[in-house]
C-alpha cells in the first residue's frame, strides 16, 4: 500500500511539473488596439536646413510591449505623424525617453501578467514564467535590492537584442538619427556594432542609433542616478560622457537627474556639444505638481542654491536642466523628454521642454503622446 502510494505521489509531482513546465512555455495571443494619437505640443522655430531636435514622449502601456510588433506600431505612427508634419529629414534627432528600453523585460510574455491588478503581481508572474532564469539571475544579482536587478538581468540578452532590432530598425527606416532612450543592461558594451550585455552591475544606459541603423559612438551610461534606483542600478561617475556627431552636429546625452548638475554641462561644453538631449523618467501620477525634493544622489552642487521643497517638480527640472545659471551651456539647444502612461498601478508623470539659448518653451497642458520639436 505504501508503495503505491508513493508510485502515485510521485506520478501526480511528474504530472505537475510536466504541466507547470508546459505552462511556463505558453504565449498565447491575443488581441490589442493601440491609441496612436499624437499631439505637437511645442515647435520652436523655422526650418533653416540645419536640422532639428525632435522629443516624443510616447503614451506607453504594458501591452504596448506584449511584442515588438506593437511597440513598434505606437512610434513608427508617431514618427509618420511628425514625418506628415513636415518635421523630419536627413538631419533630425529624435530622443525618446528613458527606460523606454527597460520596459522590454516584458516583451512576449503571457496574458496573465498584462492583466494583474499592479506592477509587484506583474513582477511576481515574470518569475514564475522563467523559475530557472530568476534564480539563476537572482544569484549573480548585485545591489540591496537583488530581486529587481534580477528581474532585469534574466532577460538581459533578449532585451539587448529587442533595444537594438528595434530602435535601430526605426532609425533605419525613417532615416533618422534616433536617442534611444536608456535601458537598464549589465555592464552593456558593443561588439561587432551588436548592443550585448555582461556579467557585471546593471548600469542604466543610452545608445544613439544612425540613420543606417547603426550605433554611433559607445553606450552613455547615467552617472548619478538616484538613492531609489542605486538599490540596482549602478553609478557611473567616473565614466566619460560622449559626445557624437551626427548630421545636426555635436550631440551630448545626460541621462535623468544627471541634467541637475553643472560639472556635466562643463564637460560637455568642453567637448564642443552643440545640441544636448535629456531622456527623462518620472513615477507617480502627480509627482510633477508636487514639491521638489532635492538632490538625491549626492551632495548639492555648491553653485545650486536650490532647496527642497522650495519649488514643485516640474520648476526644479525647467530651473536645472539644460539652462543652469551657472554655468549655462553653450549648447544651441536641447530637449527633455518624459515618458508617458501607466504601467498597472504606476502612472509616470512629467511635461517635456524645448531649451533654446538660455530659454525655455514648455507646453504644460493635455495628456497622451505628444512632439516637442525645435528647429536649429
Amino acid at each position: 500500500m505504501r508503495k503505491l502510494f508513493t508510485c502515485t505521489l510521485l506520478t501526480a509531482l511528474v504530472a505537475a511539473g510536466a504541466g507547470y513546465g508546459y505552462w511556463t512555455g505558453q504565449r498565447p495571443a491575443s488581441h490589442y488596439l493601440s491609441d496612436l494619437r499624437v499631439e505637437l505640443a511645442i515647435n520652436e522655430g523655422v526650418d533653416q536646413g540645419r536640422g532639428n531636435l525632435l522629443g516624443i514622449e510616447p503614451d506607453l502601456s504594458p501591452r504596448d510591449f506584449q511584442s515588438l510588433d506593437l511597440v513598434r506600431l505606437k512610434l513608427a505612427a508617431y514618427l509618420n505623424s511628425a514625418r506628415n508634419d513636415g518635421l523630419l529629414n536627413d538631419k533630425t534627432v529624435v530622443v525618446l525617453p528613458e527606460h523606454i528600453g527597460s520596459w522590454l523585460v516584458f516583451e512576449g510574455e503571457k496574458n496573465e501578467l498584462y492583466q494583474a491588478a499592479n506592477l509587484n503581481e506583474a513582477m511576481h508572474m515574470l518569475v514564475l514564467s522563467h523559475p530557472l532564469a530568476f534564480a539563476n539571475a537572482w544569484l549573480r544579482a548585485d545591489g540591496d535590492s537583488r530581486t529587481n536587478d534580477a528581474h532585469l538581468r534574466m532577460k538581459a540578452r533578449s532585451m539587448a537584442r529587442d533595444y537594438q532590432s528595434l530602435f535601430g530598425g526605426l532609425a533605419k527606416e525613417f532615416g533618422v538619427t534616433l536617442v534611444a532612450g536608456s535601458i537598464a543592461l549589465p555592464d552593456p558594451r558593443l561588439e561587432d556594432g551588436k548592443l550585448v550585455p555582461g556579467n557585471g552591475p546593471l548600469y542604466n544606459s543610452s545608445v544613439v542609433f544612425g540613420r543606417d541603423g547603426a550605433p554611433l559612438g559607445t553606450p552613455q551610461r547615467q552617472l548619478l542616478p538616484t538613492y531609489e534606483e542605486q538599490s540596482y542600478i549602478q553609478p557611473s561617475p567616473d565614466h566619460q560622457l560622449n559626445v557624437v556627431d551626427t548630421p545636426a552636429g555635436r550631440l551630448g546625452i545626460l541621462i535623468g537627474s544627471d541634467s541637475w548638475y553643472p560639472e556635466h554641462y562643463r564637460t560637455l561644453n568642453e567637448h564642443g556639444a552643440q545640441m544636448i538631449a535629456v531622456p527623462a523618467f518620472i513615477m507617480g501620477k502627480n509627482t510633477w505638481e508636487q514639491p521638489w525634493g532635492g538632490y538625491k544622489s549626492v551632495l548639492t552642487p555648491s553653485e545650486i542654491s536650490l532647496k527642497p521643497g522650495e519649488v514643485s517638480e516640474g520648476e526644479a527640472w525647467h530651473r536645472l536642466t539644460l539652462i543652469s545659471s551657472v554655468p549655462s551651456s553653450t549648447a544651441e539647444a536641447g530637449v527633455t523628454v518624459f515618458l508617458r502612461g501607466k504601467f498597472w498601478d504606476k502612472r509616470s508623470s512629467g511635461h517635456g521642454f524645448i531649451s533654446r539659448e538660455g530659454q525655455t518653451s514648455a507646453n504644460n497642458t493635455g495628456d497622451g503622446a505628444r512632439l516637442l520639436n525645435v528647429w536649429l
